[in-house]
């Protein structure tokens, strides 16, 4: 990306929705807007854990509104994560539809490690780069990460559902402040929080950073009471929770520092802290000043290039882990793009190698389900994509992958995708064509095979040149076979010369 260039990140939090616009200079990002709005939809989550209707209209409208001030930027320069409360919503996806249409975006439900990852980079890429070990704590409104790090690694992520709202719900549903309701809230966040002890313990860490909302606000009302600027200390948490218990309930709270929108979640807020201050050995935490979506924008920036991109760093740990024959991993790859470069002439360069880059993904790791069992194990790798710590990718993309690694061989009308997604196909015939063309794992030999896409709509057109099928009759064989199973879908594979 060159300079100048405006990159905007949007984070769906259970409390907050956030809008951070910056600007690009010599590979820092420099803020020009930022948009917050309380939207609070950690609290709309049923007994069934759906979204009500009044919760997933406070979330459109809010983006709705972030969507007219996102009108020019391009797809590349954008980036919109969702975090706890559509991790758990079972209807996300009737919420996520319109949300992308009302935003322009598309939305990225991330993992809890991967929320933590982002956190990581956005809190260390706005302090002085230095040697400290680094922990870091955010404590949302449904979910609470912590992350130890060193410069601009995150070493160890964990992501904990243990949150303000959540926690303000369920432990003071009236907004009533009381010494039992605060003991038991305690209690409880240290019950989540306790398997962190020993992964965080207090001689892993030299400095504790608290990053968004809860140590924010925290931090504030402290610093109006007359305490250090940017510092949380354990007298200052006894101090708040004295001052909350005088006050009785969050209505008649008056604090001097603390925002309206956060009285209603400083009792959840509060009591996860001290939580995290008494597991942790914790006597003083620094504000931080990035948070998640600084995170997201400065993951913007790796996206760009294959060799800064995390997501293939995580393909190539995985096809490591899993045994991958490397070897015909390129094989598939190295015909597979070279297929999906003839097919896909309507995108721009750039366009183009994200894309291909993505099918290069899929092609690494066709394979990976062999090494548990060779029978099925196209459903094996599908399976272990789905539920892989993967850091660098969000849910979908996942769920994207594992979908080509599904459909890389057997039965099309099996696969449950959208084939209305033209570039999906495409991947996913491309793939699979090369899967074919490298069946006897060795070079295949594709000179003058050529694919296009009927400008009709919905029929590829493959051709080869005269006696290619007589030399390949296995691969001829096997492409007619091909064929046939794209009658079961939408689409038509016509075969020319084969």
């Amino acid at each position: 990306m060159q300079n100048g260039t405006r990159l905007a990140a949007v984070d769906l939090g259970s409390n907050s929705y956030r809008l951070e616009i910056g600007r690009l200079d010599h590979g820092q990002i420099h803020r020009t807007e930022y948009l917050k709005e309380t939207v609070r939809q950690g609290n709309g989550l049923d007994a069934e854990r759906n979204l009500t209707p009044e919760a997933m209209q406070r979330g459109w409208d809010c983006l709705a509104r972030f969507g007219e001030r996102l009108a020019g930027f391009k797809k590349g320069e954008v980036r919109a994560v969702a975090t706890q409360t559509l991790r758990e919503a079972r209807n996300r996806d009737v919420f996520l539809q319109r949300a992308h249409k009302v935003l322009g975006f598309p939305i990225d439900v991330i993992s809890g490690r991967e929320e933590a990852r982002l956190i990581y980079q956005g809190v260390a890429h706005l302090l002085p780069q230095s040697d400290e070990r680094r922990l870091v704590v955010d404590i949302g409104g449904r979910s609470t990460e912590m992350i130890l790090g060193k410069g601009l690694e995150a070493q160890t992520m964990e992501s904990y559902r243990v949150g303000s709202v959540g926690w303000s719900m369920k432990y003071f549903p009236d907004g009533q402040f009381s010494t039992r309701a605060f003991q038991t809230a305690e209690v409880a966040a240290k019950a989540v929080l306790d398997e962190a002890i020993n992964t965080y313990r207090n001689d892993s860490w030299d400095v504790a950073y608290g990053s968004s909302g809860t140590v924010g606000a925290v931090s504030d009302v402290l610093f109006s009471a007359g305490w250090p600027q940017g510092l949380v200390t354990r007298d200052g948490l006894d101090w708040l929770l004295d001052r909350l218990l005088k006050a009785q309930s969050a209505e008649r709270l008056k604090l001097d520092g603390m925002k309206e929108d956060r009285r209603a979640v400083i009792g959840g807020g509060v009591s996860v802290l001290r939580a995290v201050f008494e597991l942790m050995g914790i006597t003083q935490m620094q504000t931080a000043q990035g948070a998640l979506r600084h995170g997201v924008l400065y993951d913007l920036l790796d996206r760009e290039g294959e060799a800064t991109d995390l997501r293939s760093t995580t393909v190539q740990r995985l096809a490591r882990k899993f045994d991958v024959e490397a070897a015909q991993a390129q094989r598939v790859s190295k015909v597979a793009r070279a297929l999906f470069a003839q097919v896909s002439s309507g995108l721009s360069p750039a366009e183009l190698g994200r894309v291909q880059r993505k099918l290069d993904w899929a092609a690494q790791l066709h394979e990976i389900g062999s090494h548990i069992s060779h029978s099925d194990y196209h459903k094996h790798g599908a399976y272990i994509l789905d539920n892989a710590d993967a850091p660098g990718f969000s849910l979908p993309e996942l769920h994207r992958l594992s979908l080509l690694v599904l459909g890389h061989r057997g039965k099309l009308r099996k696969l449950e995708a959208d084939f209305e997604d033209e570039i999906f196909v495409q991947q996913l015939l491309c793939l699979r064509l090369a899967v074919i063309l490298c069946h006897a794992r060795r070079e295949p030999d594709s000179r003058d095979m050529r694919i296009s896409e009927n400008a009709g709509g919905h029929q590829f057109l493959l051709g080869c040149r005269p006696g290619w099928s007589d030399t390949f009759p296995q691969s001829a064989h096997l492409l007619r076979e091909e064929a046939l199973a794209w009658q079961k879908t939408p689409w038509s594979l016509v075969l020319g010369g084969v």
